[in-house]
């Protein structure tokens, strides 16, 4: 058996077994308690600077209708005990696939297996890396002024990777970033949401004209991402600035994910978010500012931005963002990071950028 990397997990795995058992042989019906994950229990706290839980709990007692989910949970806690000790990881796709030699216990979609995963890394209160679980989602893309420094899996070796040195290609950010070192001399982050204005910044070496890193979000950015993200602007003390599409789904979902973290992982929050992130664009009044190409919202689109107002109490304490979401419904439009491209291909690089950078006041909290 390999060294485990984390007895404090396998304490928490093996202390909850000892509880169900405990209570069993008392004749009591066996609980798991866990903290609510939604946005009706986390608060927000700009001194913080991320979601942390409120006192909300749920209980899963095994009765006849919860049978089935407590045997899934004591499978997939027993499944993570023994891959902790093995020092090996298991894809949430291959946890589902795992459960099929369950009989009656095994998930019939994988997001059955994944809501119990969700709910057994709130119980203990770790991360599903700790656990053993890792997603299958890359964790974003780099490129620019930095150099990452990993380790040699084999001889333990320091490696030294130039993100200036990909040509065409780009650095991917591994699923665990904790033992990774940084030298920089960038003077910003850039995190942008779509592969297409990542790449195309990329192509024309935009990180070389403006001295930062550019990171590749890829739609609402990866743990492993927001990660990396916060762990290089904390040690190289590097202000984050974000670049999402204009829309409700870029505020509300990627940007403040990112920022603050979300109810789901409330309990995870204070690790994975980048309270220092600032707004960069494309904000509603860029849309006018720019004369962009628009496109109407949908019903989705209106259901979100009446639900961020309403329950997400990060909009609701910057009054710059309820501003932004209100009049985002009142233009009842939205627009995309590419177009900007009616400008130009390169209007993105040579105007808007550099227009945004110099004009902090333009910037959303």
């Amino acid at each position: 058996m390999k060294k485990t990397k984390n007895k404090q997990v396998l304490k928490e795995i093996t202390d909850t077994a000892d509880s169900v058992y405990s209570r069993i042989k008392k004749k009591k019906a066996p609980e798991l308690k866990m903290p609510l994950r939604a946005l009706s229990n986390v608060k927000y706290d700009p001194k913080d600077g991320f979601f942390e839980l409120l006192g909300k709990m749920k209980e899963r007692t095994l009765t006849a209708s919860t049978i089935k989910t407590f045997a899934q949970t004591l499978r997939m806690m027993s499944h993570a005990k023994n891959i902790i000790e093995e020092d090996d990881i298991t894809t949430k796709r291959e946890m589902y696939y795992i459960s099929k030699n369950w009989a009656e216990a095994a998930f019939k979609e994988q997001p059955e297996s994944d809501t119990v995963m969700d709910d057994m890394e709130a119980m203990m209160m770790v991360n599903r890396e700790q656990l053993g679980f890792i997603p299958e989602e890359k964790g974003g893309e780099v490129a620019g002024k930095l150099v990452v420094i990993d380790k040699d899996s084999d001889t333990g070796k320091e490696i030294k990777i130039d993100c200036t040195k990909f040509g065409s290609g780009a650095y991917s950010i591994p699923i665990s970033v904790e033992h990774l070192k940084f030298e920089t001399n960038a003077k910003f982050i850039l995190a942008i949401e779509t592969a297409g204005m990542f790449q195309r910044l990329l192509k024309h070496n935009y990180w070389k004209k403006a001295n930062c890193i550019l990171v590749s979000m890829g739609g609402v950015p990866t743990r492993a991402c927001r990660r990396f993200i916060r762990r290089l602007s904390d040690e190289k003390n590097l202000p984050v600035y974000v670049f999402t599409d204009g829309d409700m789904y870029g505020y509300a979902n990627i940007y403040r994910t990112l920022k603050v973290g979300s109810g789901n992982a409330a309990h995870i929050n204070e690790y994975f978010c980048v309270p220092r992130a600032k707004f960069l664009g494309v904000t509603p009044q860029d849309i006018i500012d720019y004369k962009l190409p628009t496109h109407p919202l949908k019903e989705v689109d209106i259901k979100r931005g009446k639900d961020a107002l309403k329950n997400d109490p990060f909009i609701q304490h910057h009054k710059e963002w309820r501003k932004a979401l209100e009049q985002m419904n009142k233009m009842k439009v939205r627009s995309e990071q590419q177009a900007l491209a009616k400008w130009g291909l390169n209007y993105v690089i040579e105007k808007y950028l550099p227009q945004k950078l110099k004009n902090p006041k333009s910037w959303l909290p």
